[in-house]
This record gives structure tokens, sequence and C-alpha cells, in this order.
């Protein structure tokens, strides 16, 4: 059984705080450090920060900015953007890092993830996964922020995820990404139908009550951008998330 977690997931790009939509026309929404602050006073269950450009520009995580955040926050932390090797790994975990997101490299080198969990524990090693359409409206994952289609289906290339080591399935809607009408619900049940690991539903958020049908519909845990940085149907940027009384509410009764 699986605790279910509610998780803001954060864009860094250039050390800001964005928001895409289908992965598309980052906007600037904050500062990371000080949205951090906002949710240590919020208790947030746990964060996931993804560099949107790390992987795109074959650039390592930026180390020594991200240290800066793991100072601030006191919750469990994920990263995920440019990890290509052991040493990445080693190097986030010992600045503060509990988990680490694997997507790209684990597509061309499955077996980081396999020597990752083996020295580190596949609890702390997620394997990352964007999903998108290709030409015929099949889903396939996609690569380098959904341009790159592979020839995968959803639920296959989780197995294959799970098969290398991974703990965790983060499981990333392109097409649902920033549209706040709900997150892929066939999606979320193909993909933790064929696996054993927890899966971490994200994209397409617009409400509590969608985050409640992604873990009704298998996910362990509902990720999401737009409702924990926008308020109000203007959308105004305001770092939020729900007090302890109402996660708990909205989780109650729901299948761990």
């Amino acid at each position: 059984m699986y605790h279910n977690r509610l998780i803001p997931c954060l864009l860094l790009d250039n050390g800001k705080l964005v928001k895409t939509v289908q992965f598309r026309k980052p906007v600037y929404v904050g500062d990371p450090i000080n949205a951090v602050k906002i949710y240590n006073d919020r208790e947030v269950d746990e964060l996931v920060f993804l560099d949107i450009h790390a992987t795109r520009t074959h650039r390592r995580p930026d180390f020594e900015y991200l240290s800066k955040i793991t100072e601030q926050c006191f919750m469990p932390l994920c990263y995920g953007g440019g990890i290509t090797s052991l040493e990445d790994i080693g190097m986030l975990f010992r600045i503060g890092f509990e988990k680490v997101s694997i997507n790209a490299a684990a597509l061309e080198h499955p077996e980081l993830i396999h020597e990752a969990a083996a020295v580190y524990g596949s609890q702390s090693i997620v394997g990352a996964m964007d999903v998108g359409k290709n030409l015929f409206g099949k889903a396939v994952v996609k690569t380098e922020n959904g341009n790159h289609g592979t020839r995968y289906g959803p639920g296959e290339y989780a197995r294959r995820l799970e098969d290398a080591g991974a703990g965790e399935i983060f499981l990333n809607s392109i097409i649902q990404d920033g549209m706040m009408n709900g997150y892929d619900y066939e999606l979320i049940r193909e993909v933790s139908e064929s696996v054993q690991v927890p899966v971490i539903a994200c994209g397409g958020a617009g409400s509590l009550q969608d985050c409640r049908k992604a873990i009704d519909s298998g996910a362990s845990a509902a990720a999401a951008g737009s409702i924990f940085v926008f308020w109000g149907v203007n959308k105004a940027v305001l770092i939020n998330y729900p007090d302890s009384a109402q996660t708990a509410e909205l989780f109650a009764d729901s299948n761990e």
C-alpha cells in the first residue's frame, strides 16, 4: 500500500520558475526558491523540479543552483533534467535530493537506471516518460520536450522502466500539459495496470477533484503545475497548496 500524494511539479528554465502548455511557450511564474519557502509553510508532501531545457541543450544539472534550493527545502525533493550518469545522480543526492527522475537517458541507456537502483535503491530512482500521439493518433512515448517520437507504447515502456529498476514511474501527458481540463485518465489506467510500482500522474489538473480522479484511475500520486502556481479564472500567479484537512478529505476512502 502507498500513501496517496499531491505533488507540485515545478519547471525550471535558466533558474526561473515557468509553466508550459503542451510543453511549449514557457511563461515566467516566479522565483523557485521563493516558491519552496511558501511550500514549506504549506507542508507539501513532496516537490518535483524538472529542468525543461537541460537535456535538449546537453547541459548537466546546475548543481550549484540546485543546492541553493535544497538548502531552503524542508520536504522530500525530486529532480529531473540533464541527468546522464551515475556521477550526476550521486551529486544530486549529496546536495539534498531524495529522488532523481530519469527521462531521456533511460531511453538511450536503461542500464543507468539499473546501476543507480543497485547503488542507491530503487525507491530513489524514478523512471520518467512523456506521452503524446503519433501521426496515426496512437499514444507513444516521446523525448526532447515531445519533439521526437519513439516506437514504445505507454504500457510497454512503463514495464521497461520497471524492469530496469525504477521504483516509481513519472507519467506526463504532453497533450494535457497546462490545459487544466483533467488528466488523461485512460493513459493513467493503462500505465498503472502495466506495472507494480507506484505511478505519479502529471499533466492536465484543473482542480483538486481532477487529482482525486487520477488516484481513482490507478495513480499513487497526482502531480500538477498550473493549479499550484495559478489562482482564479484569470490565472493570477499565486503559489498555493491545500491544507492538511483539505488533502485528507480529498483522498478519504481512496484506493491506496
